[in-house]
């Protein structure tokens, strides 16, 4: 195959994974790195260096345009994030201590649970309930775009969702996965935060922890420029395409198709932990 139709592929592939990541919070990589591995051939270091920098492109593709529109709220986000990256750093201490394959089955039996919690959420029901008083002092309520105009919204459990977002970047940390999947989940499900703001405030978060995880792959020289340049062009074009589309979608399919991710992944988490792959 000549270098022309491959990085055509690749581009092609890329776009589809960026657009799936923007729409769901999850960034490129869930769908990037089984298809470089597993369609193309691709080593699975240079799989995942390539899926860093454009998990990267998504954040940034993506997280532009949610900042514009209204959808993404900073405050949220930078708050988790102090979790998210010191789960990180306590999951790579503690990862030579810990068996893998056990955290990845009740992880994935996690995940499941999940899954069927948003897939049966209504969120029009919780327009009443208060507004945890650790996020009125934090000023982290706000307002996101609706047809006809704005819609406000508040936050419930920070304590909960500021815990398992510790636990998402220690999972990530131990068992080198991405944890776009448990940031929407700690967002939508414990802080009651609607489906879109979720999907887009973890858009944000993923960019900053792959920026620090890319460096490392630099340094260990598995970013490939060759492959990488049409994989982060179809994934910033993807999530771009995919945050216009997200304004127009309705929420519910768009919880049914997360539902539908977080199975995937849930059931690939318990297989690989039963099969000892971890």
């Amino acid at each position: 195959m000549g270098s022309w139709i491959f990085s055509s592929y690749l581009l092609g592939g890329s776009l589809l994974a960026g657009l799936i990541g923007s729409l769901t919070g999850l960034g490129g990589g869930v769908l990037l790195v089984p298809m470089l591995v597993l369609l193309f051939h691709v080593n699975v270091r240079y799989a995942v260096g390539a899926s860093l920098i454009s998990v990267i492109a998504t954040s940034s593709g993506a997280a532009s345009a949610y900042l514009s529109e209204g959808y993404t709220n900073l405050r949220i986000g930078m708050f988790l994030q102090v979790a998210a990256t010191s789960g990180a750093i306590l999951g790579a201490v503690v990862a030579e201590h810990l068996h893998a394959a056990t955290i990845a089955i009740i992880f994935g039996a996690v995940l499941l649970y999940s899954a069927y919690l948003s897939f049966r959420r209504q969120e029009e029901a919780e327009l009443d309930r208060p507004s945890d008083p650790l996020a009125v002092r934090l000023q982290m309520e706000g307002s996101y775009p609706v047809a006809g105009g704005w819609k406000s919204y508040r936050v419930s459990n920070v304590g909960g969702g500021f815990s398992l977002m510790l636990g998402a970047g220690t999972l990530s940390g131990l068992l080198g996965i991405g944890s776009g999947a448990v940031k929407v989940l700690a967002m939508d499900q414990l802080m009651r935060l609607p489906y879109k703001v979720s999907t887009t405030t973890s858009n944000f978060m993923i960019g900053i922890t792959a920026a620090a995880s890319a460096g490392i792959y630099l340094h260990q020289g598995f970013i490939d420029p060759g492959l990488t340049m049409p994989v982060m062009l179809g994934v910033f074009l993807g999530a771009f395409g995919g945050a216009k589309l997200l304004m127009a979608v309705p929420t519910k399919p768009l919880r049914i198709f997360f539902s539908f991710i977080i199975f995937i992944m849930a059931a690939e988490m318990i297989y690989s932990g039963l099969t000892g792959k971890l």
